[in-house]
């Protein structure tokens, strides 16, 4: 079977998370100080004759059979869904056009063949007992269960204070927006913590598909975290800029965490205004809290042009919009302003 165009990455990495069969086999390999270098197999692979000699096995995988083949010097080649090993024992034959920064025998030839064959390959090293993965051109280190579990704390509690600050941010925002007193510089500071935390949660998620099952219950903890994050910043992106959403969600993915330490950089390119300007949102954020389609919120907002109008407006107004829910939906405008200005609503 050959490697699909479209897989990546990480839909190997899910192969070597911990209690998996293949990382069962690289653990048993590392106790034992061995060496191995595990190949799956390609079109690339066959088509451009890259390993000679061996034997071919073609035999259902099996940890136990895999790893008393990894005891000769050879290569192993198995199948891209890891359901048969192929071929043993084999001498990986990858060109010298590839380029290599490897040094060792075992790990050139590993990703020279990635690189070539376009393909995922495993190389353990017997003296350094450590696993590199090659998937293309990508070059990762293996991390042990408890290296990824103290990464993964790590960063949720640094999560949990970023939303904490966040919610703050908001409940402050939710008081000024109310009041017709938000400034740039309140707006952007939503922004830059929105953005943090999603960015933070980014850089999370290949840790999680490596710690595979055990990660669990710090992945509901990390879900619960994010919670309507996204949802927010979006938002308040649409609330206060004049540029498409997809334009401003780019320039914000291109910041690094410096570049969003300056609030100024995120009023320069969001918001396109000073931080100490005065801004009034249109009304996108507060209301999504109502039972409204997305055609009815644009409407409404298109005739009042910012959320100021909105809450002066009566419930005539939107007649034409809302037909015999105006007077309704009028009310739970009332009632959701009283409840932020209460502090009862903080996103």
């Amino acid at each position: 079977m050959v490697i699909e165009k479209d897989k990546t990455f990480l839909d190997f990495l899910k192969l070597v998370s911990p209690g998996t069969s293949l990382r069962n086999v690289i653990d048993d390999i590392l106790r034992s100080d061995l060496g191995a270098l595990i190949v799956f197999d390609s079109k690339e692979l066959q088509d451009q004759n890259l390993f000679e000699g061996g034997f071919r096995i073609n035999s259902r995988f099996t940890s136990q059979k895999l790893f008393e083949l990894c005891k000769m010097d050879g290569a192993i080649i198995v199948s891209q869904d890891l359901k048969r090993i192929l071929y043993a024992n084999v001498l990986m034959t990858p060109g010298t056009t590839a380029s290599s920064i490897e040094t060792g025998t075992r790990h050139k030839a590993a990703e020279r063949t990635a690189k070539q064959a376009h393909t995922f390959v495993i190389a353990i090293s017997e003296r350094r007992k450590k696993t590199t993965l090659y998937h293309g051109a990508s070059r990762y280190y293996l991390k042990s269960t408890e290296e990824l579990i103290r990464s993964i704390t790590s960063n949720l509690q640094l999560l949990e204070k970023q939303r904490e600050i966040l919610n703050d941010n908001l409940a402050n925002l939710n008081i000024l927006e109310m009041s017709e007193l938000v400034s740039v510089s309140d707006v952007c500071q939503v922004i830059q913590r929105s953005e943090m935390i999603l960015k933070i949660s980014e850089s999370m998620k290949r840790n999680f598909t490596e710690l595979g099952k055990e990660g669990s219950i710090m992945y509901m903890r990390y879900r619960e975290i994010l919670k309507g994050v996204e949802k927010t910043e979006n938002e308040v992106v649409r609330d206060y800029t004049s540029i498409p959403l997809k334009r401003a969600k780019t320039l914000l993915t291109n910041l690094t965490f410096e570049g969003l330490l300056e609030t100024e950089s995120i009023a320069r390119l969001i918001v396109e205004k000073s931080l100490e300007e005065t801004v009034s949102p249109k009304g996108y954020r507060f209301l999504s809290h109502l039972v409204l389609s997305a055609k009815e919120m644009s409407q409404i907002i298109k005739l009042n042009k910012n959320i100021d109008n909105i809450l002066k407006a009566d419930s005539s107004s939107l007649e034409p919009i809302l037909k015999n829910r105006s007077s309704d939906t009028y009310e739970k405008i009332r009632k959701l302003r009283e409840q932020i200005l209460n502090g009862k609503i903080i996103c």
